[in-house]
Parts: C-alpha cells; structure tokens; sequence
C-alpha cells in the first residue's frame, strides 16, 4: 500500500509532463504535491486508489 511522504505514481501524467507525485495529507481525502511543478491537488481516497499506478519510492524503507 501507501502512507505519508510516498513517491507515488498516477495512471496520467500531471500537464507539466511528470508523472510522481508525494502524499503529504492522508484521511477520508488525500493530498498530492507534484514533484516537478510543486501543485497540489485533494482526491477522494476513493478517486485516489483509482488512479495511483504504484509506489516509487516509500518513505518508510527499512
């Protein structure tokens, strides 16, 4: 799965052409930062889950 301060990727690439975006607010919502252009969008968890290809990078490596 994912948690707070993932790389993830999404199934479309953002306008400005990348593709891996960083959850920085989780809840009934979540909050992604694109990691090119620094924009922030809130998805439904339920939306979310849809679109989220896979994780990149997690923050919690052991």
């Amino acid at each position: 799965m994912y948690s707070l301060n993932d790389v993830v990727m999404m199934k479309k690439a953002h306008p400005c052409g990348a593709n891996s975006w960083k959850i920085i607010r989780m809840g009934a919502d979540i909050k992604i930062e694109c990691q090119n252009c620094g924009h922030v969008v809130m998805l439904p968890r339920r939306e979310f889950d849809k679109k989220m290809k896979k994780v990149i990078e997690s923050a919690n490596e052991d």
